[in-house]
This record gives structure tokens, sequence and C-alpha cells, in this order.
């Protein structure tokens, strides 16, 4: 068992691809709770507009996890882009971050059928902690076991910058969970404005350059 653990899960381009298609997977799958719930008997634009109200919920809910995986797939390829070694036990903390990441369509059923429920923003703040834990494990592990392909002054400049990211992004997931205890819609609201500003880099600590 022992000389099978030191030459399996090596190829960082197996896991990558796997990473890939399942992050694309559960974004698909996240539209399909998006379903027209309007009758036949609809006859005008103002009669359909009223009923279309009722997806509000699972628009917004879309929009928020699709935003989750798009920040959480970026992270994820970000580290891919300075680890050059694999070995068994990287390659499990990467398939353990990605079972959460499977589980992201089921929080968000939840979320958006239960969306005024304080249970409902845990369940889904629950996932996303889950899946911020997994990343900084699988980086910490790569670091420290010197899987990285920097050195020196710059590893330790992208390091920062990632762990700095991964704890900021968590403390303020875990704020805007907090909120739900106030309205539901307010947490998700600050989630969401939390996920924009990293998208579009809009409020970002200054981070010097590798060298």
């Amino acid at each position: 068992m022992s000389s099978y653990n030191t030459i399996s899960g090596q190829r960082i381009q197996r896991i990558e691809a796997l990473s890939d298609g399942l992050f694309s997977i559960a974004m698909t799958i996240l539209v399909f709770d998006l379903k027209d719930p309007v009758s036949n008997r609809i006859q005008s634009n103002a009669e359909l507009l009223v009923s279309l109200k009722i997806l509000l919920p699972q628009l917004l809910t879309y929009f928020l996890s699709f935003m989750t995986l798009g920040i959480f797939w970026t992270g994820y390829s970000t580290q891919f882009n300075y680890i050059e070694k694999y070995d068994r036990n990287l390659n499990w903390y990467s398939l353990f971050f990605l079972l959460f990441v499977s589980l992201i369509p089921f929080s968000t059923n939840v979320l958006s059928n239960h969306i005024n429920n304080q249970v409902s923003i845990g369940i889904y703040w629950l996932n996303i902690f889950a899946m911020g834990n997994m990343l900084y494990i699988h980086w910490r592990y790569a670091r420290r076991n010197n899987f990285l392909s920097l050195s020196g002054k710059a590893q330790e400049t992208v390091d920062k910058a990632i762990r700095s990211r991964v704890f900021t992004a968590q403390s303020l997931y875990a704020l805007g969970a907090s909120l739900c205890f106030i309205n539901t819609y307010l947490s998700i609201a600050f989630i969401i404005g939390v996920q924009l500003n990293y998208a579009l880099g809009i409020i970002t600590p200054k981070v010097q350059k590798p060298l």
C-alpha cells in the first residue's frame, strides 16, 4: 500500500481537467431550477410580468451561486498557476474541495425555496465555509511540501496574497451570513456585494508583485 501511495495522484493535469468539468457542470445545474411558472391562462404582458415575480428568489440565488462558483474557480485555478508538483494527499484535498463544490446546487436549491429562513442561509454559508477551508488546506499543503514553482521572496509574496484573500473573504462571508438575523435578503445582498468586489476588483489591497 505504501509504495502505491508514493506513485498515485501525481498528474496535475488530471485533477485540473476534473475540476474544470465539475465546476462547469455545477454552474449548469444551477439553471435547471429556473422554470417558467406561468400557466397558459396568462393573456397580457402585464399578467406575465406579475406572474414572473415568483421567480425573483430563484434568480437572486442563481446569480449568487454562479458568482460563488466563479470566484472559487478563479481562486482554485490561481493556485494551480504556482503548483508544479502533486501527490496523493494533495490529490485528495482537491477531491474534498470539489465535493463541497458539487453541493452548491443543493444548498442553492434549499436557499431559493426557503429564502426567508435563517437556517437556509446557514446551510449555504456552511457550504461556502467548507469550500474556503479546503482551498486554504490545499494551498498550505502544497507550500509546506515544496510543491510550488516559486521560491524565496516571490513565494512569500504569492503565499501572503493567497492566504490573505482566503481569510478576508471567509470573514466577510461569515459577516454576511450573520446579517440573516436582521434580514435574509440583506444577508444575500451583502454576500453578493462581496463577490462583486472580488470579481471586479473594486476594492483590493496593494500586494507587491512576485519577482
